[in-house]
């Protein structure tokens, strides 16, 4: 028999009842802010003007959100995630907050098209097969910025591992990926941006072990080059 859950049967983030406990606490503001969503948020405020839009790229449940207000970033806030659960924790919460619920979207890169003025993805494409296809939508999106934090490092390794974090029962893998940083860097430039890596505050450019491999954390900020006037008056 052909069935057509499999995303849901198969995604990691569908079977940590820890990790959607912990979503829910950051949507009503009761765990500590994560230290690179403040980095992210202050990257962002030179870089915004009132009305602009941003999309958080995997949003989880929108928290990222938080981390904006409390920095008065005047920005239009979207989010999107491939995990039901996650945005349906951030649609029961953040709307008390100020944001609607509309703004949090059930969807996934494949299906991911628009304009938006700023787009930060964080801690997601180390996680998926390759960064090529959805890096790339990412940056045909956004009209002015966009800032990642992945694990980036010198030299790509790619992994596809067990996660032994996830409720009992659940034996799934995922990918836990590095990234060389000269050739992400390239296919951005590519794109048209200038391209600048960042120190993540929270690791201090030394790798940290999440469930239990080795991450090295770095952001990368993308700021897309005018395109220069075509001089007719």
């Amino acid at each position: 028999m052909i069935r057509t859950d499999g995303w849901d049967t198969y995604s990691i983030w569908e079977h940590s009842e820890n990790v959607k406990d912990l979503y829910a606490r950051r949507c009503r503001k009761e765990a500590e802010e994560m230290t690179a969503h403040a980095q992210a948020a202050e990257l962002l405020v030179p870089r915004t003007s009132p009305g602009d839009t941003l999309l958080d790229a995997g949003c989880g449940s929108g928290y990222f959100f938080h981390s904006l207000v409390a920095r008065g970033v005047p920005v239009e806030y979207w989010g999107i995630d491939a995990c039901r659960s996650f945005i349906d924790i951030g649609r029961g919460i953040l709307p008390s907050y100020g944001l609607p619920s509309e703004r949090l979207l059930h969807l996934r890169f494949e299906d991911l098209d628009g304009e938006v003025d700023h787009v930060v993805c964080l801690n997601v494409l180390s996680n998926l097969d390759n960064y090529h296809r959805p890096l790339e939508r990412l940056l045909k999106m956004a009209r002015k910025s966009v800032i990642l934090r992945e694990s980036i490092k010198n030299g790509a390794h790619y992994q596809y591992v067990h996660d032994e974090y996830l409720d009992s029962g659940a034996e799934l893998r995922v990918y836990v990926n590095h990234y060389d940083l000269e050739n992400m860097m390239t296919f951005i430039r590519s794109y048209g941006y200038r391209v600048e890596p960042i120190i993540d505050r929270r690791s201090g450019g030394r790798p940290e072990l999440v469930i239990g491999y080795e991450h090295h954390w770095t952001f990368l900020v993308a700021d897309r080059i005018p395109r220069p006037s075509s001089g007719v008056g």
